[in-house]
């Protein structure tokens, strides 16, 4: 059986492989951790409301949860789990949560557990159906809602629920874990690797993992090269050269080049335009010059997403730098530089 289970575990996405088992496993969100501790340790437990941006914790969290509170014989009796995947509009409300909801276990004492994870998905009518039966069943059932944006949960629901929200990681929280996984799956990473991987990471774990996962598979040792290679992302040394055209090159040569560039390596203009404001922080440029740069960068991603051409932004973006240019030309020449 145990030669099954890893024969098994090595066909799995390192995600799925190494996702905590136990409150203990999780990586962050102490306080948070604690707190749910101390509600199981009391018998207290609330009906719960988990919201944040995605690969922070969530579902492992409340998931570890349900470890704790039954037994492996349990769990499938005691915990009904729905994802967006399933059908979750007013029929599932009114019927499967509802039959499992009003239903008590003769022989198992203590409450049940609904997880509704992505619970944004749901609508406005199956939410109010579910208020009804939160408020009508809490001394049998207990619920955990999962979801990434607040504001789509209705306030009624918000209200009897004990809100926790989940920030993103911090790269020092990540690293060990990441750390771990490396050696349990003998991966060769160089340090610039690692340091992609977490700037790319945005605090979400479950794309840190992915993305090793990918790498490690396409290439024979993950660097920074290979790491933005694999997911399509500029290279330092791409963004680098757009610069050098946009500040060095006559507008024509300029737009040409980082066309070309953005058609052989099928580069996103949005892409481009993250790491070039990541890089106008870093250019020796006067204040008001890289005040003007970001705000014709903010305008051009605003209007790309709401969905412009992206070869007339492009020309706007050139056109921002060769302005940005003549700026700084014009206040070296007024003071006599």
């Amino acid at each position: 059986m145990g030669v099954e289970d890893d024969a098994k575990n090595q066909n799995l996405p390192w995600v799925e492989k190494y996702r905590p088992q136990t409150l203990q496993d999780l990586i962050s969100h102490e306080d948070i951790i604690s707190t749910i501790k101390r509600f199981i340790d009391e018998d207290h437990l609330p009906h719960l409301l988990f919201y944040g941006p995605p690969g922070t914790g969530k579902t492992s969290t409340i998931l570890a949860c349900a470890r704790k509170l039954y037994s492996p014989k349990e769990f499938n009796s005691m915990v009904l789990e729905l994802n967006a995947s399933d059908d979750r509009g007013i029929g599932v409300v009114r019927q499967q949560i509802l039959n499992f909801a009003s239903t008590r276990t003769i022989f198992k004492s203590g409450f049940k557990l609904v997880i509704l994870d992505e619970a944004d998905a749901m609508t406005n009518d199956a939410q109010n159906a579910l208020r009804r039966v939160i408020e009508k069943f809490t001394d049998n059932v207990r619920f955990c809602l999962i979801c990434n944006y607040l504001s789509k949960i209705i306030p009624a629901i918000q209200s009897r629920c004990t809100r926790f929200r989940f920030g993103p990681l911090a790269s020092d929280q990540i690293l060990p874990r990441l750390n771990y996984v490396i050696d349990r799956e003998n991966v060769t990473v160089s340090e610039d690797g690692r340091k992609a991987l977490l700037s790319l990471s945005g605090g979400d774990m479950r794309r840190v993992l992915n993305i090793l996962q990918s790498t490690a598979m396409a290439f024979k040792e993950v660097t920074e090269d290979n790491v933005y290679t694999c997911v399509g992302h500029p290279l330092r040394s791409d963004i680098t050269n757009i610069i050098n055209w946009m500040l060095n090159e006559p507008f024509d040569i300029a737009y040409k080049n980082v066309n070309t560039l953005k058609i052989t390596k099928g580069f996103a203009l949005q892409d481009i335009l993250t790491e070039l404001h990541a890089y106008v922080h870093r250019i020796d440029f006067p204040v008001e010059v890289r005040v003007y740069l970001v705000e014709q960068l903010s305008d051009v991603e605003v209007r790309l997403c709401a969905g412009a051409s992206e070869k007339l932004q492009l020309s706007s973006v050139l056109a921002a730098f060769t302005r940005a240019k003549h700026m700084v030309a014009a206040e070296a020449s007024t003071y006599g530089v």
